[in-house]
This record gives C-alpha cells, sequence and structure tokens, in this order.
C-alpha cells in the first residue's frame, strides 16, 4: 500500500470517502467553446451530440473521510480519453472520460493532498453549501467576487443502494495528465430533467461560464444524500 506525507500527516491509498453529499447538473454547451476551454489539457471533448459538449458542475459535502470534512465545488468536461478516436454518443457514454478543469474547496489540507496525488485543480474558495432545506444551494466566492450561485431542486429517487463504476477522472496539471480510477457507492441518490437555477457573478471563472452559454436549463440534474468513493493512485497518460 502507497502512502504520501501530506503536510505532516501520512495518507494511504486509496484515498476513502465515507459519507460526502453531492449535487450537480448536466449541461449540453458548444464543443467549439468547450474545446477551447481545455486546450491546455491535450484532451478532446467528447461530442455527445453534434457540436456540443457536456459541461457538469457539482458540489460536494464531504463529511467523513482521509482528507477530513471540508465543501468542494467541480467544473468538468467530458472528454475523449487519449487514445479513443472517432465520435463518443449519448449511447456510449462509457467510452469517455471526466476532465476535471476547476475544482475550489475550502480546507488548506485537501488542497494540498489533491494537488500533490492527483494533480486536482484544487484552488481555496469560499463555499457556502445550503443542503438542509428541500432546495441544495451553493455560493460560490473567489478572491471576494461571486462566481455562481447554485440551486438544485431534487427529483424523483432511484431505489435502492448503487454501486457505480464511474468514468475515469482525468486531471493536467504542471504539464502533466493524469488518469485517476475512482468508484463510488450511492445511498439516497434522486435524478430529474432541468432541475437546476444559476446565477452567476463577476469572476472570471463566471466570464468562462457564460461564454459556454450558461446559464441555461441543464439537461438533468441529480443529488446523493449519502455516498462512499475510493480514489486510487494517479497514472501519466
Amino acid at each position: 500500500m502507497a502512502s504520501h506525507l501530506i503536510q505532516g500527516r501520512m495518507v494511504d491509498m486509496p484515498v476513502r470517502v465515507r459519507d460526502a453529499e453531492i449535487c450537480s447538473a448536466f449541461y449540453a454547451v458548444r464543443a467549439d467553446a468547450a474545446r477551447a476551454v481545455i486546450a491546455y489539457s491535450g484532451l478532446d471533448v467528447a461530442e455527445a451530440l453534434p457540436g456540443k459538449a457536456v459541461c457538469a458542475l457539482l458540489f460536494v459535502d464531504y463529511r467523513d473521510g482521509d482528507l477530513d470534512a471540508y465543501h468542494e465545488f467541480g467544473m468538468a468536461f467530458l472528454v475523449r480519453p487519449p487514445g479513443v478516436s472517432g465520435a463518443v454518443g449519448l449511447g456510449d457514454l462509457r467510452q469517455a472520460g471526466v476532465f476535471v478543469h476547476w475544482l475550489p474547496v475550502d480546507q488548506r489540507f485537501t488542497l494540498e493532498a489533491g494537488r500533490t496525488l492527483w494533480g486536482f485543480p484544487k484552488e481555496l474558495a469560499d463555499i457556502e453549501l445550503r443542503l438542509g432545506s428541500p432546495y441544495k444551494r451553493c455560493i460560490l466566492r473567489k478572491d471576494g467576487r461571486l462566481v455562481l450561485d447554485m440551486l438544485i431542486k431534487p427529483g424523483v429517487p432511484v431505489p435502492g443502494a448503487t454501486a457505480m463504476a464511474p468514468l475515469d477522472a482525468y486531471t493536467h496539471r504542471d504539464g502533466i495528465t493524469r488518469r485517476v480510477p475512482w468508484s463510488v457507492r450511492a445511498r439516497g441518490a434522486r435524478v430529474r430533467p432541468g432541475g437546476a437555477l444559476i446565477r452567476l457573478g463577476n469572476h472570471p471563472v463566471a466570464k468562462e461560464l457564460s461564454e459556454l452559454g450558461l446559464p441555461k436549463r441543464a439537461m438533468f440534474s441529480s443529488t446523493v444524500a449519502h455516498a462512499a468513493m475510493i480514489f486510487g493512485e494517479a497514472a501519466e497518460v
């Protein structure tokens, strides 16, 4: 079992999250705009529909895990994994991967661990989560400026506990693209068409989102009341 020293603490691999709440929304955006956003990674977006890429926005309350408790926001895109050629359509998204473009957090330990272990693009931000009401809300500020205010309305229940084989995650940091294997088991999952509202602020990332065509209606949104996750060792690609 590999171990890594982070801020004087040993972190064993794989890293485990025992309980987290996840809220996410998925948007069809212009593929050329998404391609420009992630061009630095060397990866290409997966066109789920002709001329359309998929952008995922999510916020997570990590309640219990090896990297402590913290809040996180994520901006990611479906991509064609290295070595996969041709289109990846909606009918076969199992061939796709998820490229993590931006991943602000609100605690320094997970910031350093995420960057060091996997190359995740973690930055410190002010992430206010309001998860106790029927609507799930995230207010994200960076450098004192509003990035977005996001609201998700939970949908219909997905029965039972679901063990998922999620798409491989990809990161790019310091000129290196990495693949991060992970798995998740979800309880209390809900899904609905649409279901998300966004108000953008005046931060540069908000401008990036507006250039993708947001705010707009989400393809679908999901909430998971309890998620357990395992993150494996990153591999350079």
